[in-house]
């Protein structure tokens, strides 16, 4: 389940059987064993309690792991049930617990905090009860990767609060993923920053500053507008400079930027050079809207597609001179809104220039109805939330009074919406129409024209629970075929549209018995498939998610589904 972290090292083999459904045969399923060396004699367990016990080892090198802090944790609402340390010898025991399901999570100072058999944020829960076998559990702790560097400038000085961007690189077989923004942290008084607990991944880094001893000088009323800024006599013009983004190794191109590679344990250093040029100057025309406001123009510097901080304007009096200065602009990458109705263009500034006033594309207006499936009133204090799919946009929000709701002002692109109530509860979103073309999901594409949206939303989330498992290894004439559950499993619910992938998809995690619980499923045609070995699949495709189809079991929800749909057939593991 998500953000579960928990699963137990019990020694579980599934040995290749010739299945009787028209399938692929599943290859050998198994865990690593648990340390030949055996922990020291427990007392009995209290008739009706269990115990959750095993060992916590290295990742990387298999050996013990001691004084980790081992905590059982209520499923629904990740409450501490029980905590211990693990020994010398790295074992742990969680006594007297009630049969329930637990997550499980471990951390020690110098590993990756973590979930059992965590995956992508979903991990195994633990299920204490009769016959089932939780007192071997192997518990893996990563050793944090750790990147570290210093800041300097072209002369060798250090750069104080210099502040340095860490970018993760989707895996290789994430095509549709984007690069996203991991973490960051600030340079000290002698140039350095130190960002710790990182996973194995490809990283990039980028380094914002601005030079201590810059001077940026306004354009002085009555002044006309000049790419070379302030005179050439004014001596303070060679002060007039700006550090570019620049990125890990040195260059402030980001096409160029060097990824940097991490496992498990690794120390990476980084150390970046920033170089001073001269800054810009930018003027935007700024004109009077009919109310006689003025439509005042942003601009917001971008990082790999990203909006990372708004640049402040000059000082120009934009009511009286019909113009926004931005002034001290280092050169790079930025996202300008301008005009009246407003544009958005996205800009490469390498020189000072006057930006061109038809220059980017119209922002238009989204607009629309809030409706639920079941005909009744949506609920009052309602707010409209939209985010750009790829996460390089700013998100929106507006409120939505007696069912309606308007975006005023919204960039051409990819948009999902969100609906929230005054409580903080998500609805979720059955469908989005416009016109009279409805489709599964919340996501639209807006392109020049204003956009009306009919958004129904649903009362009803089902949650469907079921077993990810496999047939017995032996079966004789003689004996019933039997299953086993898989616990670590990738469990994906598939909409029948798959163009409303990832939208409607839900996923989880089986447990250590093999259950799992798919949440929040709004009304439709699915089909439920189990992967094991499923997490580095970019499930989100279509054609890679469509190949276990025909192995899933398909389920329909309703709107009289009722909040639980179990699953009468165990759902088959299939081989990655």
């Amino acid at each position: 389940m998500a953000m579960r972290i928990v699963q137990r090292q019990s020694v579980l083999r599934f040995l290749p059987a010739v299945f009787l459904l028209a399938l692929a045969s599943l290859r050998a399923y198994a865990q690593a064993p648990p340390s030949p060396s055996s922990p020291a004699p427990r007392k009995p367990t209290p008739h009706g309690l269990y115990r959750i016990a095993g060992k916590v080892v290295n990742a990387l090198t298999g050996d013990p792991v001691p004084h980790a802090t081992v905590t059982a944790l209520t499923e629904e609402d990740s409450q501490t049930v029980a905590a211990v340390q693990s020994d010398p010898e790295g074992y742990f025991s969680l006594e007297a617990l009630a049969a329930a399901k637990y997550q499980l999570a471990a951390s020690k100072r110098g590993f990756r905090s973590a979930s059992y058999d965590e995956h992508d944020n979903y991990s195994t829960a633990i299920v204490t009860g009769p016959g089932q076998d939780t007192e071997s559990l192997t518990f893996k702790l990563t050793p944090s990767a750790i990147l570290r560097g210093v800041v300097t400038t072209e002369g060798g000085d250090p750069v104080e609060g210099a502040s340095v961007m860490l970018f993760k690189k989707p895996r290789p077989n994430e095509p549709a993923r984007h690069i996203t923004q991991f973490s960051d942290a600030a340079t000290d008084d002698t140039g350095t920053y130190e960002i710790g607990a990182l996973p194995a991944g490809e990283y990039l880094v980028a380094v914002k500053a601005d030079p201590w001893y810059a001077l940026h000088q306004a354009r002085k009323p009555g002044q006309s507008f000049s790419i070379d800024g302030a005179a050439a006599s004014d001596a303070s013009a060679s002060l007039d400079v700006a550090y570019p983004i620049t990125f890990y190794d040195g260059t402030t191109d980001e096409s160029s930027a060097a990824p940097i590679a991490l496992s498990g344990g690794s120390r990476e250093q980084a150390d970046i050079t920033l170089h001073a040029v001269p800054a810009l100057r930018l003027a935007v025309e700024t004109p009077r809207k009919p109310d006689g406001s003025v439509a005042r123009a942003e601009l917001r510097e971008t990082v790999l597609g990203m909006p990372i901080s708004v640049v402040s304007a000059g000082s120009m009096d934009a009511m009286h001179t019909g113009s926004t200065d931005f002034y001290g602009v280092a050169p790079g990458h930025y996202e300008l809104t301008q005009g009246d109705p407003p544009r958005v263009a996205e800009l490469d500034a390498a020189t000072s220039q006057q930006i061109d006033a038809t220059l980017g594309t119209p922002k238009v207006m989204v607009s629309g109805i809030l409706r639920t499936a079941s005909g009744s009133p949506p609920p009052a204090q309602i707010q409209m939330l939209i985010s750009s799919i790829d996460g390089a946009r700013q998100p929106f929000s507006t409120p939505c009074v007696h069912g309606k709701f308007s975006f005023p002002s919204v960039p051409q692109g990819n948009w999902q919406l969100a609906v929230q109530t005054s409580s903080g509860t998500q609805l979720r979103i059955a469908s989005v129409a416009t016109g009279s073309r409805a489709h599964p999901g919340s996501q639209f594409v807006l392109g020049d024209q204003p956009l009306s949206l009919v958004v129904t939303v649903t009362e009803s989330a089902t949650r469907i629970q079921g077993f990810a498992k496999v047939p017995d290894a032996s079966i004789t004439a003689s004996a019933p075929q039997g299953w086993h559950g898989v616990p670590g499993v990738m469990i994906v619910l598939v909409p029948s549209d798959l163009t409303s992938m990832p939208d409607l998809a839900r996923r989880d995690q089986s447990d250590s018995d093999g259950s799992f619980s798919l949440r929040d499923v709004v009304p439709g045609q699915y089909t439920v498939v189990a992967i094991q070995d499923g997490w580095e699949l970019d499930w989100s495709r279509p054609e890679v998610i469509s190949r276990y189809l025909p192995g899933g079991n398909p389920v329909t929800v309703t709107a009289n589904s009722g909040k639980v749909i179990n699953l009468s057939a165990p759902v088959l593991v299939q081989v990655k």
